[in-house]
């Protein structure tokens, strides 16, 4: 699979697969995107009690996505889609070191930062594949660690992400730059903001077991989870030029 422009020639050979880079990355986020709302909806419908409780035995309104994603009809809805999901995640993350090897070739920091980005990027969905293959209730530790991994990558990425497009901007030459870089910053805040609010409430969820606060941490667990969707969605400006096609290798000779 490559990156082309939209004008790319292939030597003679037809690609086998040639799709615009935007219905491929609205294509990728919605399939993040339709598992969890599927899991969130099925879980309240059909397994409310179980989805929404807790070791408190306080009123809860809504299941964690933890909690939706371990039940069943549900645990196989959400590994299919993150499992179709994360391959174009994969090719993605290079697609974006490619580019900034391209723009930072000179600048020794951004390319480090850009060598860190990437590697953030496959941890995060390394993560995101271990926390959706182990649920929490078969093995609870990887399920939290995978977690952890997911989360700690996810915010070093959209950091140094940020920090590249900021430097991007200033010798930016579309004005699509500008604002991806302003989209990706209002979003990195945004996901950080319910970072914060969600550890703020599982913290005082667990210590004093309080009505409904469980819910507000779900709430703020959906917030983070939507807002790590759109931020890699920003990539529909990034390379909306661009094409992803599926081709073979030109052959040397041909008989």
């Amino acid at each position: 699979m490559m990156l082309q422009g939209p004008y790319g020639g292939l030597d003679k050979d037809k690609p086998l697969i040639r799709l615009p880079f935007t219905h491929f990355a609205v294509g990728t986020v919605l399939l993040a995107l339709t598992g969890l709302l599927a899991c969130l909806a099925l879980s309240l419908l059909y397994h409310f009690e179980e989805s929404t409780y807790t070791h408190c035995h306080v009123p809860n309104y809504l299941p964690s996505i933890s909690a939706s994603i371990s039940l069943v009809p549900e645990r196989y809805i959400w590994r299919c889609c993150i499992g179709l999901h994360s391959a174009p995640r994969y090719l993605v993350a290079l697609a974006y070191f490619s580019f900034y090897w391209g723009r930072f070739a000179r600048r020794r920091l951004e390319l480090l930062l850009s060598g860190l980005a990437l590697l953030c990027g496959l941890a995060e969905n390394t993560g995101l594949l271990l926390l959706t293959y182990v649920a929490s209730t078969e093995t609870y530790s990887v399920h939290k660690n995978g977690f952890i991994v997911f989360i700690a990558s996810s915010q070093l990425h959209m950091l140094i992400t940020c920090w590249l497009w900021q430097v991007i901007k200033r010798h930016c030459i579309h004005p699509e730059e500008v604002t991806s870089y302003r989209w990706k910053l209002r979003i990195f805040m945004f996901n950080i903001s319910c970072c914060i609010a969600a550890a703020y409430f599982f913290i005082r969820h667990n210590k004093y077991c309080e009505s409904g606060i469980y819910t507000l941490f779900a709430l703020c667990e959906y917030m983070v989870v939507l807002s790590n969707m759109a931020f890699h969605m920003t990539a529909f400006l990034d390379f909306g030029s661009k094409e992803v096609m599926v081709a073979t290798r030109p052959e040397d000779k041909r008989y």
